[in-house]
């Protein structure tokens, strides 16, 4: 599949780092260091315009390295990206550590994955199918 991108950063284009990668990186395009303080959020610019194919959507997620080491991550996690949208890519990043963390120019702050999506026609009823697991959610099948 081809997109369509424009770059108005001063890198690279986003791409896949390793042969069986899923994400691109999404590299921050800052005029200076962002410093997000301990539980701040801000959304980081990226220069990137894309024009997705219609039935795709963009996926913006976070890095595993940032959210482990440092606590940084995506806070609208995953955030979409929409056929129809013609705006810059941005990140809304969050600090989740104790400690400040610095964001530069060129740094790898997310990744991107493109993806197929369904329309859904919702049609309401009164009731709906019952199944063996039924209204069981939220840890409802145990730890082990």
């Amino acid at each position: 599949m081809k997109i369509r991108i424009v770059n108005k950063s001063s890198h690279r284009l986003p791409a896949y780092e390793t042969e069986h990668s899923a994400g691109m990186d999404l590299r921050a395009f800052t005029a200076e260091p962002v410093t997000l303080s301990p539980l701040e959020r801000k959304l980081i610019p990226t220069g990137l315009f894309i024009e997705l194919p219609v039935g795709y959507e963009a996926q913006v997620r976070p890095r595993s390295g940032l959210a482990l080491k440092h606590g940084i991550t995506v806070l609208n996690s995953p955030g979409t990206i929409d056929a129809d949208y013609r705006g810059e890519i941005g990140v809304i990043l969050v600090n989740l550590s104790d400690t400040a963390f610095t964001v530069n120019d060129g740094d790898r702050i997310a990744q991107m994955v493109i993806g197929r999506h369904e329309k859904a026609e919702l049609i309401e009823a009164q009731e709906i199918n019952t199944t063996n697991r039924g209204a069981g959610g939220f840890g409802h099948s145990g730890k082990k």
